[in-house]
């Protein structure tokens, strides 16, 4: 569940996700079994205030008849990434068998919603005040200074002959024109 303050956006005060799971062996093939599964998944309808749902864009193009030569103009809504389109389901077919694209697709919104427990809502705090990017800097800092100390050679000293790489002091290459 995800709590919300009154906003201009939407009119739900809370957003649920919810993820069926089996993890029953199937009688006739006990030895088949892998663990649990998910094999549903329900989501919340979300009340969007008129024009603001961010999970679609609205395009506008201008089309030209051939013929006539008139241009009218053409609306259309197109998905938009978002963080709430986690909320819209990804249910299974009515007689319980998913193709591979399906199953697929419900293993990443589940590993995306299991990210969420695990990593987001409890920093949720420090997220927000930006401490969170911080420490997430100073993590990945003690990878690189890890990974340094692994690039030692046998005398122990760093190979570091050519120096760091810096993609901004270094020159774009003009292409060469082959005109023949």
């Amino acid at each position: 569940e995800f709590h919300f303050e009154p906003n201009g956006y939407f009119n739900n005060a809370v957003l649920t996700k919810v993820y069926k799971m089996k993890s029953e062996p199937d009688p006739s093939d006990p030895f088949s079994f892998e663990g649990p599964e998910i094999t549903d998944s329900d989501g919340c309808q979300i009340d969007w205030h008129k024009g603001k749902d961010v999970t679609v864009k609205t395009i506008k193009k201008k089309q030209k008849h051939k013929g006539r030569g008139v241009v009218r103009t053409v609306t259309k809504q197109v998905p938009n990434d978002s963080f709430f389109n986690f909320f819209n389901p990804i249910k299974a077919s009515p007689d319980g068998e998913m193709d591979e694209d399906s199953e697929f697709s419900l293993a990443t919104d589940f590993e995306i919603g299991h990210f969420f427990r695990e990593r987001i809502v409890p920093r949720a705090v420090l997220y927000f005040t930006g401490e969170a990017m911080e420490d997430d800097e100073s993590f990945e800092e003690e990878e690189l200074e890890e990974g340094d100390e692994e690039e030692q050679d046998d005398d122990g000293d760093e190979d570091d002959d050519e120096g760091d790489f810096d993609p901004k002091k270094e020159q774009p290459q003009p292409a060469e024109c082959k005109q023949q």
